[in-house]
């Protein structure tokens, strides 16, 4: 085909720049010109004079929107979608110009784009996956002449069938049964204030209708995410108890065998937002969210829950609970048991329950403000959160989770260097060997005993044990135990199984750093760069300062022979031993040997101590295969957690064909 005289313009947001890839691959494969920014270093007069130039000239503009842009209120994409509006007031309307492309579920009411943009048929390609008719449409409207009526007739109206009499019956019934159980009363207060995310918003318009449908299919209908409830105490002093409460929601519905539910990271990520619920539906990928209140008077607790639908923000479901504070933990329990059995009715989904562990409240509610701000992953978050916790042992010296989530604490900080290694893994193997000495079925123990056996002893029949005990003690566990399993099968070389199961951990709690950062590496070892690339990006944007986070996508850019661009990266590594010591590498490759040179001096002077698995990656890179032997006999000697994964880490393939690699495994006592 003859390439089009002109170009399209494709804006997205950075979380999207994998599918806005697909979108650009799908319409040059056919000849047509596509500018596409994929810096990650926006910024400066040449480059902003670059873009404003393209938005200009281009024969059309595409903006990808997605739930990422309806929640971003600031990007650079916001002001190339400005540019492109303006740019509309100077064409005729009757030419076609801004071609929206919509890549999730995301209703055009929620998505705060520029007038101009509603006022044009949007096209619906989910995850970027480009039809043959969208090519068309586009090529047609490069093609001299071209105008809006030129362009393919709108999607056909997709019809949803209402539900028979028999369905509707069996829906009422499950409704008034659900009732029956709980009994009925209501808030009217809380209801208006936890309805804020919905009342504002305008009802779908029959286009829309038409164009999400069909993409609705994809969302499980048995599933939900579980909002933090709010604390609409007059002192504001129940917080803790509202996110314990809304943990424990989330613990005993998860239990349900075919429904999914969003993990607590993801689901506090919308904490004091009031962001509309389709859009957070649509972030979480669920089809209900259940959100609530709480509100102490005295020694009363009054708990409002209600389950919404997400596709059109209609209350399904309310229910007010009233109960004294005799038992903080027996009322806790109880309400968490009596909506989520109220919810297996409504969504017609199976339960089980799980009992919670017993303390004071002031211990636990350390223990929830413990696990905030490890979740934060900064040194000095860190820090507090071990005080936390062990201000929690203080005053329950046998509360099993606050040993458990300590050893957890303690283990990070050695994996990252912030304690000394020899000395965190002890604390750390003190500790969870203290939380199932006083509970043998925590869960959460045993996966921080396992995470020792594997990441510091490399001991994996000591692992396995461990794993095998977490399936016996709670077959159905959908947190721990697939992260222990997922682990051992990385280190076994089983890429393609921890990748799988680490996305379906990021599928049921899609905000969740840690998940990310682990199939970073997965998708790197498994040579699916621009994967890991992505990934890195998503991290970034939701927490930039995520220890090793911009060093990741410097490599990531090396292999991608974009070294220039790596070392601006790597500088913005918030983590300094993690930059000193990737830093030679990235040197290396940019071609400037004397500054590779000297800054693995000073990583080894400053952390050989604490990163001699990544000092011997560098020597690898570099190509001195003695050196790099040399370092990784030391991070064996050390303990070094990463050290693990060697066998699949592609900056040791230098040294695959040296007979001392096979003999490293067989030291490491993995199958050759």
């Amino acid at each position: 085909m003859t390439k089009p005289p002109k170009a399209v313009f494709l804006s997205y947001a950075s979380q999207d720049a994998e599918a806005a890839r697909h979108i650009c691959e799908a319409l040059r494969a056919t000849g047509i010109e596509v500018w596409f920014d994929q810096s990650e270093l926006r910024g400066g007069d040449a480059w902003d004079h670059k873009i404003r130039q393209q938005i200009r000239d281009c024969a059309l503009f595409i903006p990808v929107i997605s739930a990422n842009t309806a929640l971003r209120h600031e990007g650079y994409f916001r002001l190339e979608w400005d540019l492109a509006d303006k740019r509309t007031q100077m064409i005729a309307r009757d030419r076609a110009f801004i071609v929206p492309v919509c890549i999730d579920r995301t209703p055009d009411s929620v998505t705060d784009v520029p007038e101009s943009f509603s006022r044009v048929q949007w096209t619906r390609l989910p995850a970027g996956e480009t039809s043959p008719g969208f090519v068309q449409r586009v090529s047609t409207l490069l093609s001299p002449g071209a105008h809006v009526a030129s362009a393919p007739a709108q999607l056909p109206t997709v019809s949803l069938p209402s539900a028979p009499a028999s369905s509707r019956w069996r829906l009422t019934s499950l409704l008034i049964v659900a009732f029956a159980v709980i009994g009925v009363s209501y808030l009217a207060v809380d209801r208006f204030v936890l309805s804020g995310r919905v009342a504002g918003t305008r009802p779908a318009s029959a286009r829309t209708a038409q164009v999400v449908a069909p993409a609705e299919s994809a969302v499980a209908e048995k599933s939900i995410a579980v909002l933090p409830f709010v604390d609409m105490s007059e002192k504001r002093d129940q917080e803790y108890f509202s996110d314990g409460l809304t943990e424990e929601l989330i613990d005993h519905l998860a239990h349900a065998a075919d429904l999914k539910v969003i993990a607590r990271t993801s689901s506090f990520k919308f904490k004091g937002k009031s962001d509309d619920v389709r859009v957070i539906a649509s972030v979480l990928g669920v089809a209900h969210l259940l959100e609530g209140s709480v509100r102490k008077s005295g020694n009363t607790l009054r708990i409002t829950a209600q389950l919404i639908k997400a596709v059109d923000g209609t209350h399904i479901w309310s229910q007010t609970y009233d109960r004294d504070l005799d038992n903080i933990f027996k009322v806790q329990d109880e309400i968490a048991s009596t909506v989520a059995g109220a919810l297996n009715v409504i969504l017609n989904a199976g339960s089980s329950r799980v009992e919670i562990g017993s303390a004071s409240i002031e211990a636990y509610n350390l223990t929830l403000q413990g696990n905030y701000l490890r979740s934060r992953f900064t040194k000095d978050d860190m820090e507090r959160a071990i005080d936390l916790y062990q201000d929690a042992i203080r005053r329950e010296s046998n509360y099993a989770l606050a040993w458990a989530q300590l050893a957890m604490a303690y283990s990070y900080q050695g994996n990252i260097g912030w304690l000394p290694r020899a000395q965190a893994y002890a604390k750390a193997r003190e500790a969870a060997q203290r939380s199932l000495s006083i509970d043998p079925n925590l869960v959460v123990g045993h996966y921080a005993l396992a995470n020792l056996h594997m990441r510091v002893d490399h001991d994996w029949a000591a692992a396995r044990a461990e794993i095998d005990r977490m399936r016996e003690i709670d077959p159905g566990n959908s947190t721990w135990t697939p992260l222990a399993v997922a682990g051992l099968a990385s280190i076994f070389g089983r890429l393609e199984e921890a990748i799988t199961i680490w996305e379906h951990q990021l599928d049921r709690d899609p905000l969740n750093i840690e998940i990310m950062d682990h199939l970073v590496n997965y998708y790197f070892a498994a040579d699916r760069v621009q994967d890991a690339a992505a990934m890195s990006r998503r991290i970034i944007e939701l927490n930039p300062r995520f220890p090793g986070c911009q060093t990741c996508l410097a490599v990531f850019l090396v292999f991608q022979n974009r070294a220039p661009e790596a070392l601006a990266v790597i500088a913005k590594e918030p983590h300094e031993g993690v930059r000193l010591t990737f830093s030679p590498l990235v040197y290396w490759a940019a071609g400037r040997r004397d500054d590779s040179n000297a800054a693995l001096d000073t990583a080894k002077h400053r952390y050989g101590d604490t990163f001699p698995y990544w000092i011997a990656c560098v020597y690898a890179y570099r190509g001195d295969v003695d050196a790099a032997f040399d370092w990784l006999d030391r991070a064996y000697r050390q303990s070094d957690p990463y050290l693990s994964d060697f066998q699949s880490d592609p900056l040791l393939r230098n040294l695959h064909k040296d007979p001392r690699f096979r003999a490293f495994i067989r030291k490491m006592n993995l199958p050759d």
